[in-house]
């Protein structure tokens, strides 16, 4: 009966929060954004009862909209209201065509539209963020929060039959965050014939990839309530279960922030925040008081255009989109990562039907793709970092140097080639008669950005990700393309599929040339809507925009607690390091706000 009554008593909570009559005009802490990151924040925050915290997100509840829930779903929401929908501009190195970036406009944030995939980062990549300058931000200190977070849920016999497997000791149990396998796990041989394959091409099977170590081949976990059958999304982990029970906590809905609104500036002091200004559905503009730090939780897209908003960013920047400059902080922007992701298709040339939902993945590193020639694309590429460095100092305008960008490209070269950290990603689905397929080179060095154009925040920003910007972000998804074509010729997958019917034979050749291949994967990737580092955590004198602590160099008050604070790219997906993230700056706050722990 409770689960029956649940929904109607969160839906009138966030009623009540969302109107304009309940919402007061002062908090202690406003969050701006209430994804992923900015619901954690709100909701460890408001475990203080005297602390009053508001969240201000652009989108609506979206509770019962089955596009979300249904975990078998994924895509739906696309192109939908709460969609953002960003348009890249015309991607010079990669086909010259604009790419679609899809983020949700929703409570729960990209939460509410993601894959739902749980797989964490690697031990190393988490190292190198304390590597790249930022104590105490390293795998030891941030594995505690990865447990904090979640809620595992321990799969059923039948869902291991279908090749759910954990270790027990990595996962975490009390937390907010359901993970699990789905209700209508697949029960099928296509998991052992995946492994057989992989493991013939040498990569190994992984039991568990959420320990730190990611290679191999693994049928992974999602962000599902395996009883419920139910997507579990920041919303319904973070504010559904707490938001009718906390005075404290506020939720103001469809309404978008527009700029920080700042104190009497001082040029010998950092600039204070007092509040936001934020326009509602009904367009007016109202100003709401922060008595302690406003925080941006907008996302790696937003959050550096609301920075600009508020005159924190590059001057030249700024003063082409008539903006006075208040702070001087030229990082803000650059450093712009994502991937690219690309597809194959196999037919089924079996009798079994492939039914039920499930994550198949592998994540092979460079030896495994490269095999003979790792070696030499080690060294081909180490000897091109300072032209790939120069390349994108120049693209930014030298808003970080060429010796600070190359210190950065380094830490990710010896992360693929010594660390040896998977260069891929690869998932894998039945669909019909046939066998689906998408991938993409994890560690790309291109970096792009994303500024603003002018002081109406409705104008959306300029976005260029510079996709395929280099060489080896070519080469890299060129080859594993080609491994995937050796992959479902050899071992199991060899008896039950057939010669691939995306991009088909016809098209590319067995023995096309690289040329061939190279066309063919610029002409038909996607985004793989994983952006990050817009507010980079390093040292400011190096391009950064946040400190360890998260507060945002040059002001007392402002922090960021979302993607855009991530210096390199990770392997796996960002949601559980995101959540992880979010939980340690939530005790960062509480330790630097003097609050309960």
């Amino acid at each position: 009966m409770l689960s029956v009554l649940l929904p109607t008593i969160f839906a009138s909570a966030v009623v009540g929060t969302s109107a304009s009559s309940s919402i007061s005009s002062s908090y202690d802490y406003i969050v701006v954004g209430g994804g992923t990151c900015g619901l954690v924040i709100a909701n460890r925050l408001s475990e203080s009862a005297n602390i009053s915290v508001l969240v201000i997100e652009a989108g609506d509840s979206v509770y019962e909209n089955t596009d979300v829930t249904d975990p078998d779903g994924y895509g739906r929401a696309f192109g939908t209201a709460i969609d953002w929908q960003y348009k890249t501009v015309p991607q010079v190195f990669g086909g010259s065509g604009a790419r679609t970036l899809h983020a949700a406009k929703a409570l729960g944030g990209t939460s509410t539209i993601n894959g739902m995939a749980y797989t964490r980062a690697e031990v190393a990549q988490i190292n190198a963020w304390e590597e790249a300058g930022n104590l105490g931000w390293n795998w030891q200190n941030l594995y505690p929060y990865y447990l904090k977070s979640e809620q595992f849920q321990i799969p059923a016999p039948k869902q291991e039959e279908g090749g759910a497997s954990y270790i027990l000791d990595y996962h975490g149990s009390g937390g907010p965050l359901k993970v699990g396998y789905p209700v209508n796990q697949a029960v099928n041989d296509f998991p052992s014939s995946l492994n057989g394959s992989n493991q013939a091409l040498g990569v190994p099977f992984s039991p568990d990839v959420n320990g730190g170590s990611l290679r191999g081949f693994n049928v992974y976990p999602k962000t599902v309530d395996t009883k419920a059958n139910v997507r579990w999304d920041a919303a319904r982990a973070y504010y559904w279960p707490i938001g009718a029970d906390r005075g404290n906590l506020h939720m103001l809905l469809n309404t978008t922030v527009t700029r920080i609104i700042w104190k009497s500036l001082n040029d010998s002091s950092d600039a204070v925040a007092t509040g936001v200004e934020a326009i509602g559905a009904d367009r007016a503009k109202r100003i709401l008081k922060a008595t302690r730090e406003v925080i941006l939780s907008a996302g790696a897209l937003r959050t550096p255009s609301l920075l600009e908003l508020s005159g924190i960013g590059n001057p030249d920047v700024l003063s082409k989109a008539g903006v006075k400059t208040v702070v001087s902080l030229p990082g803000v922007g650059e450093n712009l990562i994502d991937q690219t992701n690309n597809g194959l298709t196999f037919p089924k040339n079996t009798g079994q039907i492939y039914t039920g939902s499930a994550g198949y993945v592998s994540y092979p590193n460079v030896t495994d793709i490269f095999g003979n020639s790792t070696r030499g694309l080690a060294s081909s590429v180490m000897e091109a970092l300072p032209s790939y460095a120069s390349a994108i100092a120049a693209q930014n305008n030298n808003a970080t140097s060429v010796k600070d960008v190359l210190s950065l490209l380094k830490i990710q070269h010896s992360l693929l080639f010594d660390t040896q950290v998977p260069v891929a990603e690869i998932v894998y689905y039945p669909s019909g008669n046939s066998f689906g397929s998408q991938f993409w080179s994890t560690l790309p060095f291109a970096k792009g950005n994303i500024h603003i154009t002018s002081s109406n925040p409705q104008i959306p920003a300029e976005i260029n990700p510079n996709y395929f910007m280099f060489d080896y972000d070519v080469k890299t998804q060129v080859e594993v393309a080609r491994w995937m074509r050796k992959l479902f010729n050899v071992g199991p997958l060899a008896d039950i599929a057939g010669a691939d019917t995306w991009p088909g034979t016809n098209t590319v050749p067995s023995n096309a040339s690289y040329e061939a291949w190279s066309s063919w994967i610029k002409r038909n990737y996607n985004a793989n809507y994983h952006l990050l580092s817009t507010a980079a955590m390093m040292p400011r004198d190096k391009g950064g925009v946040v400190s360890e602590r998260l507060k945002v160099y040059g002001t007392a008050n402002v922090r960021v607690v979302d993607a855009s604070i991530f210096p390199f790219q990770v392997c796996g997906h960002l949601i559980s390091t995101l959540y992880a993230v979010a939980e340690r700056a939530s005790d960062l706050l509480k330790q630097d706000g003097q609050l309960e722990a």
